[in-house]
């Protein structure tokens, strides 16, 4: 009996640290966009937790996920972030990760030449004129919806009088929407607003980040209840994006090989990609607040979550990580 008890303590201790390595195993998940694609290289670059990658189509599969616990850490935009939090449920972030990556096209036929809003405007008014739609389009959920959003209401067009809104919801479709002529413009997330311009779908309108979201797109959540049971593993997982942020920064060769390898498009729609994306961990404090309101000013969200957009900011792993206090991190 004591040599079977004996035998039950030392299984015991063999299987606690195996039970303690399960709980520290971290599902991160991610969409398949350019700046996304470097969450695939977490795993490699992740020391002291172990890190399972998983590419879902869009931002919006990604918060789906999350919110589901099919995953503990999530990558979604700034929208997405408002948007969880507008309808309550819980959402913390913990990080920011790359940012850029819009890209306003219009048909190749229309006669308006770059940023020329003024001819946009005017095109638009002939569009009504004649009792024709002028149709516009985004991945509804995404950071390119509330850019172009933004910058339309920065011009002086409003999204629900002036033009119809027609979402597109995986962003490899917009470029067949602009070939079958179903749209007039789309605003479109790289590779694939590179990749419709180097078919030539279509031709580049602007890059809309001249309103309140700027160039911020995507962010690192993830929810309390793994925080709570999983404080170490939060904090490698951010660990390893920062230290993927630093690669993306100074190897722009590896930057475009990951894109290829996650979306399966070729090297110049990556290379051309690349240019249009800016890596940046920090969490941008303010930004994400007039984010939140320009959202409630556009109806997209329905209730002012600016104070809860602030307190769900959680700069403890950044600061853990870099050594920087959270006012050198966006706060």
């Amino acid at each position: 009996m004591f040599k079977f008890i004996a035998q039950l303590f030392f299984l015991a201790a063999a299987v606690l640290p195996m039970a303690s390595q399960a709980q520290d195993a971290i599902k991160l998940g991610y969409a398949k966009c350019a700046h996304c694609t470097p969450l695939a290289l977490t795993p490699e670059n992740a020391t002291g937790v172990k890190l399972e990658a998983i590419a879902f189509n869009t931002g919006n599969d990604v918060l789906t996920a999350l919110l589901s616990k099919s995953i503990d850490v999530a990558q979604v935009t700034y929208l997405h972030y408002a948007t969880a939090l507008d309808k309550g449920f819980d959402v913390v972030a913990i990080s920011g990760q790359i940012n850029g990556g819009s890209q306003i096209l219009v048909g190749n036929d229309l006669p308006l030449a770059e940023n020329d809003w003024a001819g946009l405007k005017k095109l638009i008014a002939d569009y009504k004129a004649q009792g024709k739609p002028f149709r516009v389009a985004a991945s509804r959920g995404n950071a390119q919806d509330i850019h172009m959003r933004g910058a339309f209401a920065k011009q002086g067009i409003d999204i629900n009088k002036d033009v119809q809104f027609i979402n597109i919801p995986n962003p490899s479709d917009h470029v067949q929407a602009l070939r079958r002529g179903e749209v007039e413009l789309i605003c479109s997330v790289d590779p694939f607003a590179t990749q419709i311009r180097e078919v030539k779908a279509a031709k580049l309108f602007a890059y809309p980040y001249d309103q309140a979201a700027g160039k911020l797109t995507n962010l690192i959540v993830t929810r309390s209840d793994v925080i709570a049971s999983r404080s170490k593993g939060v904090e490698e997982t951010v660990r390893s994006i920062v230290k993927v942020n630093d690669l993306m920064s100074s190897n722009k060769t590896l930057f475009v090989d990951t894109i290829q390898k996650v979306t399966g498009l070729d090297k110049a729609v990556a290379t051309g990609a690349v240019a249009n994306l800016y890596p940046d961990y920090e969490m941008h404090r303010a930004s994400a607040v007039a984010i939140a309101k320009m959202m409630r000013d556009l109806k997209y969200i329905n209730t002012d979550v600016s104070a809860a957009v602030e307190k769900n900011m959680d700069y403890r792993f950044l600061e853990a990580v870099t050594g920087k206090p959270k006012s050198a991190l966006g706060f």
